[in-house]
């Protein structure tokens, strides 16, 4: 069975594994020119690979939206959760716009 994990936005520069993915080639599915990222690491169904090599600081793109920041260093087909990207939502968001990513909740930051 091939790996696979599925770019929203041909802007993203991360992909959610459709798999359970172990080191090797996986497919990339969905939007941009990219066809595939040697995955480095064992990445859980769900989680996102890294699509380029980050420093920390630099932007998390998935869906067109900047979702968070790396917190260090992170290598092209590196697994990338909460243990290495901070979030950019705040937590007590229930719902997000779908074009923008941005809370549709008022008041939800202070």
């Amino acid at each position: 069975m091939s790996q696979r994990a599925f770019i929203i936005h041909a802007t993203d520069n991360v992909a959610t594994a459709l798999d359970d993915l172990s080191p090797g080639e996986v497919q990339l599915l969905g939007e941009g020119e990219r066809t595939s990222v040697e995955s480095i690491e064992p990445i859980p169904f769900g989680h996102k690979v890294a699509l380029q090599d980050f420093a920390a600081g630099d932007p998390v793109i998935k869906s067109s939206v900047v979702i968070g920041q790396a917190l260090q260093a992170i290598k092209s087909g590196q697994h990338m959760h909460l243990h290495n990207v901070e979030s950019n939502f705040d937590e007590r968001s229930g719902t997000l716009d779908k074009d923008t990513g941005a809370p549709t909740e008022p008041d939800v930051y202070l």
